[in-house]
């Protein structure tokens, strides 16, 4: 009997630990970026996936738009590949982009360019 009781509470303490990490990790918010290691040619190239085929909306990186400045090809990638991700996480997308992308924790969002975040 003792023996049962034990395992209870391992099967519990089991339990709140899984429950307390899924928590701590679906609070963390996360957005999808170029890897600055990445060529500019491989990232031009999943950029212009993303913004294609992929969907992204890459009007904000249009020029005179709030998403254009810096005008490189790793800041408007970002851009796009954070657009993609975002929309498209839930559905089992992921951010990747042939190794071009990373996922970061702090929000790249800078002045008016506005980077969306989807919880």
């Amino acid at each position: 009997m003792a023996h049962q009781g034990l395992v209870v509470l391992a099967v519990v303490t089991l339990l709140c630990i899984f429950f307390n990490l899924r928590s701590t990790y679906a609070d963390e918010q996360q957005w999808c970026v170029a890897d600055p290691k990445a060529s500019v040619d491989d990232l031009q190239k999943a950029l212009d996936w993303a913004c294609g085929v992929g969907g992204a909306d890459c009007g904000p990186i249009q020029p005179n738009q709030p998403c254009f400045d810096p005008n490189t090809v790793i800041d408007h990638a970002s851009y796009a590949f954070n657009n993609y991700w975002q929309v498209n996480k839930k559905k089992g997308g992921i951010c990747s982009f042939k190794g071009t992308a990373q996922l970061v924790s702090t929000d790249p969002s800078h002045g008016s360019c506005k980077f969306p975040y989807d919880p």
